[in-house]
């Protein structure tokens, strides 16, 4: 088995070469001279280095540097640090520990003392990782499965309305990359990680109210009378009702973010769009968002009763007006985000991937329940 890597920083080699000694028969170790060269020396291994055997009194950059270094770098979680010094002062202990220092140990040090810190804290750090590991795997099974239930009830709209299951794919894509552009570029919507994947999650929803129109009108290949297109508009609120009809899971903040979505996506910020008429930020930005997610692939997909724009002039209708008005920041972060936009709905990313992935699972799901339903 390839041995563990333990990293001594300390300038004084008679000291690394006394702590090497007692533990190259079981670690591999490797040695810095100061703090500036331990620093270099964890940007190189990373998560690869089991732990630090740190020396606080060190000159220029010393241990203390180095544990602020790894805090900012969000090292100090995932990679444990033994602080060493000859200094026995609480003081000194106590920021140490601040820092995030695993243990303390003062010298002159007992070997046998030291090579079982060390195992243990090892070992403490590796049985938490895995403990993280398994949670981790439980939730994203779980998220997995919540994705696949929604892309399963979106593909039925999708189907019933001609078309692919990569118009709520792309939705999803576009809606994440804006919203985390937004949050980077503007604190004025109070959004955290959390709210972004409930958000892009939600936005596969957002035509579900089209299951209760019309299947002559939904798939009309041609302009709508103005008839039509009263019956047409109903689908948001529609979307909404069913939303708000699941009394048990209405507070969830999933169906929170999908009945916004649902019915107010084709609102427009000048007021002039629909079910309500909402203005500005009367508008949840997560229904603003998704409206621009959706008015841009509307644009570059082919439809029964148009050709694809292109990503250069999609982007060029939107930014004059001609789809409507938007949130300036909105349409200031679809500029910005623009490339990755493109490259993420063409290239093979792994978000991509991911999406696609569940989305492929859904489509297969949703044809064997329509075939057994007679419906396809």
């Amino acid at each position: 088995m390839e041995k563990r890597k333990v990293l001594i920083i300390d300038d004084s080699e008679l000291n690394r070469g006394i702590l090497a000694d007692m533990l190259c028969d079981k670690y591999e170790v490797l040695e810095a001279c100061d703090g500036s060269e331990g620093i270099d020396v964890i940007q190189q291994y990373g998560s690869e280095l089991s732990i630090i055997l740190l020396d606080l009194v060190m000159p220029n950059v010393n241990g203390f540097d180095v544990l602020q270094f790894m805090n900012r770098e969000e090292l100090i979680n995932n990679i444990p640090v033994i602080t060493i010094s000859s200094e026995n002062n609480p003081e000194t202990m106590h920021r140490s520990f601040k820092l995030g220092s695993t243990d303390y140990i003062t010298r002159p040090y007992d070997e046998t003392i030291v090579k079982n810190r060390i195992h243990n804290t090892i070992m403490l750090y590796a049985k938490q990782q895995k403990l993280i590991d398994i949670v981790a795997e439980q939730i994203y099974e779980r998220e997995k499965s919540n994705d696949l239930m929604i892309n399963i009830l979106s593909h039925i709209v999708e189907f019933r309305n001609g078309e692919s299951g990569l118009h709520v794919v792309h939705i999803q894509i576009i809606t994440e990359i804006l919203l985390k552009h937004l949050i980077r570029k503007t604190d004025k919507y109070p959004l955290n990680i959390s709210d972004i994947i409930m958000i892009s999650s939600a936005s596969a929803l957002h035509d579900i109210g089209k299951i209760s129109i019309p299947d002559e009108i939904l798939n009309k290949p041609g302009r709508f009378t103005p008839e039509e297109f009263a019956i047409m508009k109903t689908h948001s609120a529609a979307g909404a009702k069913m939303l708000s009809q699941i009394e048990i899971y209405k507070d969830e903040p999933l169906i929170k973010f999908a009945h916004e979505i649902c019915r107010w996506h084709h609102e427009r910020y000048d007021g002039k769009g629909y079910p309500d008429g909402l203005k500005g930020d009367e508008i949840p930005i997560s229904a603003q968002i998704v409206s621009i997610a959706d008015v841009y692939d509307a644009l570059t997909s082919e439809r029964c009763h148009k050709k694809a724009y292109s990503h250069e002039k999609a982007i060029e209708m939107i930014m004059n007006g001609e789809c409507g008005t938007f949130n300036p920041i909105l349409l200031e972060c679809l500029v910005e985000c623009s490339d990755h936009i493109r490259s993420s709905l063409l290239g093979e990313t792994d978000e991509r991937r991911d999406i696609i992935s569940i989305s492929k699972e859904a489509e297969y799901l949703t044809k064997e329940v329509l075939k057994n339903e007679n419906i396809v």
